[in-house]
């Protein structure tokens, strides 16, 4: 069975250049057809890059779900060093 090809990769550099260009007024069609990079990830881009707020230092959704996954992290972690508190302390 042979695998499907991954596709391209672009650095988050490169995305958010085109996500910049995007917000200074060029439509996606135009980006998509200068830059070889489908309008549907484009659109994706965007909804990444882009703050929620217009709060200068508001995260991205992208770095907001990186924030998220980082904070279930460390509270799996919490949670097990309570659980080994509480066997040294038996002991």
């Amino acid at each position: 069975m042979k695998r499907k090809p991954a596709g391209k990769k672009y650095n988050d550099d490169f995305k958010k250049t085109i996500v910049d260009l995007y917000h200074s007024g060029s439509s996606v069609k135009e980006l998509s057809s200068e830059y070889g990079v489908s309008e549907v990830t484009i659109y994706k881009w965007v909804k990444d890059f882009t703050p929620i707020s217009s709060e200068k230092g508001a995260p991205t959704p992208k770095e907001l779900a990186e924030i998220q996954k980082e904070n279930l992290r460390l509270k799996q972690e919490v949670e097990i060093l309570k659980k080994a508190m509480a066997i040294f302390a038996k002991k």
